[in-house]
């Protein structure tokens, strides 16, 4: 019997084929080439982005390493002192309606209370303005509780020595869509399927 994988919804932000994020919900993204995934992201949107560091990292976004998805100016940036003040903010940030994506860099895991005030928080900003989307990034492996989506980006195997950059990128979780895994590559600000996906195995049970 053939697998069919249910169409994304209406209200959703395509990145590429098949890969879709729902709007007013907060998704993780993990892996060492997860701000690319978040800047991809950014891409297919229009209107400001904040985006929250931990304050004590001594990691920036420089203007000339994402003018390549998206314009500098459209970037909010913001440090927070704790893992408490950056999930504040984020939800803040979602519920006031004024961005259209915020990224949060998170030093650690949610707890499921705090993951569900994101999602109440971005419906809430859904009724203010366009649909926000939330973007968790998070150190490997990952695993927050309550996330809509989980995303795992990290360089193709050999792609320095034929071509272009390209990532293979896993959806590790979705609430409506099946494990799977493609190997994709950047035509401009956009994310491109660079082989057809590949299914990912099931554990034996």
């Amino acid at each position: 019997m053939l697998h069919q994988t249910p169409p994304p919804a209406p209200d959703a932000l395509a990145l590429a084929p098949e890969i879709a994020l729902a709007r007013a919900r907060a998704h993780e993204v993990t892996g060492p080439a997860r701000i690319v995934f978040a800047l991809a992201t950014a891409a297919r949107l229009s209107g400001p982005v904040l985006w929250i560091q931990p304050g004590w990292t001594p990691e920036r976004l420089m203007g000339d390493g994402v003018s390549a998805w998206i314009e500098p100016g459209r970037l909010i940036l913001a440090r927070a002192r704790t893992l408490i003040d950056i999930l504040w903010t984020t939800e803040e940030a979602l519920r006031s309606g004024a961005v259209s994506l915020v990224v949060a860099e998170l030093p650690a895991l949610p707890t499921l209370t705090a993951t569900r005030r994101l999602h109440l928080a971005a419906e809430a900003g859904a009724s203010r303005g366009p649909p926000p989307l939330c973007l968790l990034l998070t150190p490997e492996p990952g695993g927050i509780s309550g996330i809509e989506t989980r995303w795992r980006l990290a360089p193709a195997p050999g792609w320095a020595t034929d071509g272009g950059p390209r990532w293979t990128l896993t959806r590790q979780r979705a609430r409506m869509a099946p494990e799977r895994t493609w190997e994709i590559a950047a035509r401009g600000d956009r994310l491109v399927p660079a082989r057809a996906p590949v299914r990912t195995p099931r554990a034996p049970a």
